[in-house]
């Protein structure tokens, strides 16, 4: 199964506020099945992100790290 194919078919007729809510389910639930989906949606996140923007993205994963 690729899964990138199966999560970009899963949302795409999906509107913003689906998207908000399949995220917010994803990132509320202790089940780990869903972490590949965040993690697709992460990777499109990222390769969309200008070079200013990954930054941020590192800053914020980082500072959140250490806090743990």
């Amino acid at each position: 199964m690729d899964i990138r194919n199966y999560i970009m078919n899963n949302l795409k007729d999906c509107n913003e506020n689906d998207i908000k809510e399949t995220i917010l389910s994803s990132v509320n639930t202790s089940d780990e099945v869903v972490l590949p989906g965040l993690g697709v949606l992460f990777e499109m996140v990222w390769n969309g992100s200008d070079d200013s923007m990954k930054e941020a993205i590192v800053k914020i994963l980082y500072d959140d790290i250490k806090k743990a």
